[in-house]
């Protein structure tokens, strides 16, 4: 049976997909793209039987889905593409309106509990999908994610913070932006295949690490940024899921549940 699977089209996605496709047949899997917002909505309708989804839609919906193994897009620290962008110091953002980008869903949850319990804030968001100039001309902040956040913080015209920088320090835990997420009736029907894709993503994974300035060279991300900056971005991520990965997650959820974010918390 063919696995329908969440392909994010951002660039911290693209070594284990590199990996995946060139060696191992995927003949057997349907690849979707889209960004996080598109594809958690894809998955809680069925529509997809597995995707590496925003870990809030696991929080969101837990009920419904179960987790692979062994992956996560995730950071220590800094993520390099997750930022928010300011027209004045974080410190003074305190009741303002804040742009937020209409791809995200983790990000934007993870902004609103910095925001209220690291800076005891209380701010009004609002979904745009203005460009960063234009946005940045109606809101004095903007939550950029991916590819985009990548780009607005090269061009280096604006005062940005890295949300998984921020995270870091008022934890000391890992930030988990992104987990593998299976629908339970996807695994319930089609266990040999799942089980399968799993071994394969946690190999593509190891080869992967082995060979980023390889798929650096000839990947379409280098239409927009130097294979060498890629690969210094590729090696910031964590796409494990270790015991303190998984404390990181606990943690952001309870913040979340806390703020009303998410409606309980996942066992």
């Amino acid at each position: 049976m063919t696995l329908s699977i969440g392909h994010i089209q951002y660039a911290n996605c693209t070594p284990i997909f590199s990996a995946l496709s060139s060696h191992f047949d995927c003949s057997g899997y349907r690849f979707v793209d889209g960004v996080p917002a598109r594809l958690n909505a894809m998955l809680r309708s069925g529509a997809l039987d597995l995707s590496p989804s925003s870990s809030i839609e696991y929080a969101l919906a837990h009920e419904q889905y179960c987790l692979l193994p062994e992956l996560s897009i995730s950071a220590i620290g800094a993520v390099k593409s997750v930022f928010l962008f300011s027209r004045v110091p974080i410190e003074e953002l305190d009741r303002s309106p804040i742009g937020l980008s209409a791809e995200s869903d983790t990000s934007v949850n993870l902004l609103k509990v910095l925001l209220a319990r690291k800076y005891g804030f209380s701010n009004s968001f609002e979904r745009t999908s203005l460009p960063i100039g234009e946005a940045l001309s109606s809101y004095p902040a903007l939550l950029l994610i991916g590819d985009a956040a990548l780009k607005a913080a090269a061009a280096g015209e604006y005062r940005g913070y890295d949300l998984g920088e921020l995270w870091h320090s008022f934890t000391g835990l890992p930030f988990v932006f992104a987990l593998w997420i299976v629908r339970r009736e996807a695994a319930r029907a089609k266990p040999a295949e799942l089980s399968a894709l799993c071994r394969q993503l946690i190999a593509a994974k190891k080869l992967a690490y082995a060979s980023y300035p390889e798929i650096a060279a000839s990947c379409p991300e280098r239409e927009w940024l130097a294979a060498s900056d890629l690969v210094d971005y590729w090696r910031t991520i964590s796409y494990e899921l270790t015991p303190a990965h998984l404390e990181g997650a606990r943690c952001f959820f309870r913040h979340a549940f806390e703020l009303g974010l998410i409606p309980s918390l996942p066992v």
